[in-house]
Order: structure tokens, then sequence, then C-alpha cells
């Protein structure tokens, strides 16, 4: 087997070893970001206040007849 075939070889694996961990970095990252773009999003949804101005006897039962 020709060294530099072997060479070759060896610098082809290693390039593909790198652009796969930068792969893997890069989806993280992105990942991160998505996460952190749906916590806001959860916290800027506002409580839900306008039940507390109903009726009691409201939303007490559900009518399954009709």
């Amino acid at each position: 087997m020709d060294v530099t075939n072997i060479a070759n070889t060896a610098t082809s694996m290693n390039e593909a070893f790198i652009q796969q961990a930068s792969g893997t970095a890069v989806l993280k990252k992105a990942l991160d970001i998505s996460a952190d773009n749906a916590m806001a999003l959860i916290e800027a949804i506002p409580e839900n206040t306008s039940a507390q101005h109903l009726p009691s006897h409201l939303g007490q039962n559900i009518n399954t007849t009709a």
C-alpha cells in the first residue's frame, strides 16, 4: 500500500470528523437558541385573570347532551 494513500485517507477521515463535530456544535447552538425562544414565548403568555371576574357558578358544568 502506498504511503500517500494512507496519508490521504487519514486526512479525509480527519476532515470528516471535524465537519461532523462542527455540524454537531452548530446544531446544539441552534437547539439552545430555539429553547430560549420557546421559554421567552411561554413567559410572554399573560396570566388568565378574566376568569376571576366571572360569577362563581359559571364554568362548573359541561353540557354533554347538546
